[in-house]
């Protein structure tokens, strides 16, 4: 329970700075810790079954519930406790890669804790040895009076201490994400158990010795199978870049600011379509904004010249000859009508703004000379005035023929 509480304070400073909420892994740790309990007692009973089952057990079938006696297996905690985590990180929205990746070295810190439980319950120790750290076992846990043995239970708390530091280490310096860090640290762990689980003599899966398979404990089997699917899953994820998340935003969290960014810009545009036209004035139009009668000139030079004032600005030639005059030239009708009339009736709009003010606006929108000419010379038809003579001659009434026209045209061109 104290490498529970080292592991859960060291995970959740390591969530929070990699970008996680606060109280994240507490609130995990809590069906972790459950699963993971039920899982080592499992894994236990499993594969020592003939301590508690059979004609020479040793113990009653009652006790196998008794996890304070010992026997918690690390296979069955770790496979059964991430199954727990798997349902916290999915109801929680949050990947099950980045909280592996997180947890690893906390789990080997808590395993390099719980290991001395083995030097309570007197278990967990390899052959006899000379060495000075030797470890005393009494005769009801299968020692002999006067021999001491490897303290196999310290080797592996002190490997596990140092993958702890070594898996820190890689996950900073290599930037180690999806998955791949807890890869590091089942390969790392499972390298050193092997070796470990060699100096064993204590009985694993049977009443009196160990059972073996080719020469190896059970233990070293899964080492070996575990080791290989680690060093796989390290190999094969070593391109993956998506995206893990962290810290999902909820419907109307705060913390996220980009989210509540983008939900008040769709606010805003919404508004901005409910709410009336304004004017340049800055006052609300109350309906469709009807045509104006004439603009300003500031608004002249903004907006698109009529139709004629085009016509007349594509008409004009390097002899400065003013504008209303070769509009004149151009636009004679057919029924004889003069050109300045003409000119002045096809810029009439709905509004009953006077010829004159188009033609005004129009000539502040081209050149400053030619402006000011166009104006006054449209002004005056617009007033009545007729064109010069030289331009149309009206004979009795009527304009110039087609054919005079074509030809000014050409002339003026």
């Amino acid at each position: 329970m104290l490498g529970v509480i080292v592991a859960v304070w060291l995970s959740e400073r390591r969530w929070q700075a990699r970008g996680g909420q606060k109280g994240t892994i507490v609130d995990i740790a809590v069906p972790a810790v459950i699963f993971g309990l039920i899982g080592g007692r499992l894994y236990h009973v499993i594969t020592d079954w003939q301590t508690y089952f059979g004609s020479r057990a040793i113990k009653e079938p009652i006790q196998a519930l008794f996890i304070w006696e010992g026997g918690l297996g690390i296979w069955g905690a770790i496979s059964l406790g991430a199954l727990g985590v798997w349902f916290a990180v999915r109801k929680r929205g949050i990947s099950m890669s980045a909280v592996a990746d997180t947890v690893a070295p906390g789990i080997a810190f808590a395993q390099a804790i719980g290991r001395w439980g083995n030097w309570f319950n007197q278990e967990l120790y390899g052959s006899p040895t000379t060495l000075p750290w030797g470890l005393e076992i009494d005769v009801d846990h299968g020692g002999e009076p006067g021999v001491l043995y490897h303290p196999t239970f310290l080797y592996e708390s002190l490997w596990d201490v140092a993958l702890g530091f070594v898996l820190i280490f890689a996950g900073r310096r290599f930037a180690l994400h999806h998955g791949r860090l807890f890869a590091l640290y089942v390969a790392g762990y499972t390298l050193g158990r092997f070796w470990i689980e060699g100096l064993r003599i204590d009985p694993v899966g049977g009443v009196d010795h160990a059972v073996t398979f080719l020469g190896l404990r059970i233990n070293q089997w899964t080492s070996i199978v575990l080791f290989v699917a680690a060093l796989a899953y390290f190999w094969l994820t070593r391109n993956r870049d998506s995206v893990e998340i962290v810290a999902p935003a909820g419907p109307a969290d705060p913390a996220h600011p980009a989210d509540q960014a983008d939900a008040d810009s769709e606010d805003t545009r919404d508004r901005a379509a409910e709410e009336p036209a304004s004017t340049d004035d800055g006052d609300a139009a109350s309906g469709p904004r009807p045509a104006a009668p004439s603009s300003s000139d500031a608004e002249a030079a903004d907006t698109p010249a009529p139709a004629t004032d085009k016509t007349t600005d594509a008409e004009a030639t390097d002899d400065g000859a003013p504008a209303a005059e070769r509009a004149a030239d151009v636009e004679v009708a057919d029924d004889g009508a003069p050109a300045a009339g003409k000119a002045t009736d096809a810029e009439v709009t709905d509004a009953p703004a006077p010829a004159a003010e188009k033609t005004g606006k129009a000539g502040k929108a081209g050149e400053a000379g030619k402006a000011g000419e166009a104006g006054k010379a449209e002004g005056d038809g617009a007033a009545g005035t007729p064109p010069p003579a030289d331009d149309v001659t009206p004979a009795d009434g009527v304009g110039a023929s087609d054919a005079e026209v074509v030809t000014k045209e050409k002339n003026s061109r």
